[in-house]
């Protein structure tokens, strides 16, 4: 049986679950992105917790949440496509709103839970779009533009295909280019939303792996939506608990992953194991 971490022993505001509780971190100057009591707008929903987040340099966090918690409403919101109900957000210690949407869009860079292709273009042509923050009016790409996206695809295991038409491919390697051409981008904080949706176990793990390390550097940071626990336990040092009743709860991974809030979650009771000293959760089946 997988042994957790004790959550905090003074109770926390917004406790998701008696044993699983916020932990609120002061910004510092490590830190890329926070929140200040953000209420994310949810229509039809009144409530809502006040997240006070802080995303340091290095950390790679993940959202859990059942289908409608607002999972991808805070990934928007983080990334200035959505207004809040309350509260700012701050990158690197200025409100979003000061930003200029160049700055902006070289801070952040957001993979979209759905993928809708405007024109024709090849894979490469697609990736290179990520270059856009970088160039100015009437501007073409450069040397080191065009290398940066064939990095880009190489890591995503699309070399090969830079010249083929992107409504040739498949989901999975639609959604390995979509994570391409954000990379391609080199933002300072990636925002993924269900990354690994559409993809086989070997590029789930090829997608995290490559995620993880970016997120690492010490100039980066990751935000991931996830649907998978296990995923989540293996690649993310900080975990957000969206409930769908407008509650949450976050902080490291090894104080979050209780199996009772998890439970409560997911409205679904689990078993606990162990692989290889990490927690493994499978739901339990009567």
């Amino acid at each position: 049986m997988a042994e957790f971490e004790q959550p905090p022993a003074q109770p926390q505001p917004h406790a998701a679950a008696a044993d699983a509780r916020s932990v609120h971190e002061a910004p510092g100057p490590d830190t890329l992105l926070a929140t200040r009591s953000l209420v994310i707008d949810i229509p039809g929903r009144s409530a809502g917790a006040p997240l006070d987040l802080t995303v340091n340099q290095g950390q790679c966090w993940g959202i859990l949440g059942p289908n409608g918690a607002g999972k991808s409403t805070l990934l928007h919101t983080l990334a200035g496509l959505r207004a809040a109900r309350a509260g700012h957000i701050e990158l690197r210690g200025t409100p979003l709103a000061r930003h200029a949407r160049r700055d902006l869009a070289r801070g952040l860079g957001l993979v979209f839970q759905k993928h809708h292709d405007g024109f024709p273009a090849t894979v490469l042509e697609t990736a290179l779009i990520g270059r856009h923050p970088y160039l100015r009016p009437w501007d073409i790409e450069t040397a080191e533009d065009y290398a940066l996206a064939r990095r880009a695809l190489a890591e995503m295991d699309l070399g090969d295909m830079e010249d083929r038409l992107v409504d040739t491919l498949s989901g999975g390697e639609r959604q390995r280019l979509a994570i391409a051409t954000v990379l391609t981008q080199d933002p300072a904080l990636l925002l993924l939303d269900e990354p690994t949706s559409q993809l086989d176990l070997h590029h789930q793990v090829a997608v995290l792996d490559q995620v993880r390390k970016i997120a690492s550097h010490p100039k980066r940071a990751a935000i991931l939506v996830l649907h998978d626990v296990n995923l989540a336990a293996r690649y993310c040092d900080h975990l957000l608990l969206l409930f769908p009743d407008g509650t949450a709860c976050w902080g490291p991974t090894r104080t979050m992953l209780v199996p009772a809030a998890l439970e409560r979650l997911y409205n679904q009771p689990l078993s606990v194991g162990e692989i290889d000293g990490r927690p493994v959760f499978l739901p339990t089946i009567p």
